[in-house]
């Protein structure tokens, strides 16, 4: 699965690990957060991350 960035602060979804501490579970893909999380850093949008190029 994809990582992606917060373009605001840098913060790095990840989805093996999630964001538990905000409802996302670990293997959750990016696709399937829901639309009203935030960033755990920063408090932007989904719409403000970006996909990762590795």
């Amino acid at each position: 699965m994809k990582k992606y960035v917060c373009i605001a602060c840098g913060y790095i979804y990840d989805p093996a690990e999630g964001d538990p501490d905000n409802g996302v579970e670990p293997g959750t893909a990016f696709e399937d957060v829901p639309e009203d999380w935030l960033c755990p850093l920063c408090g932007v949008g989904k719409d403000q991350f970006e996909e990762v190029e590795e």
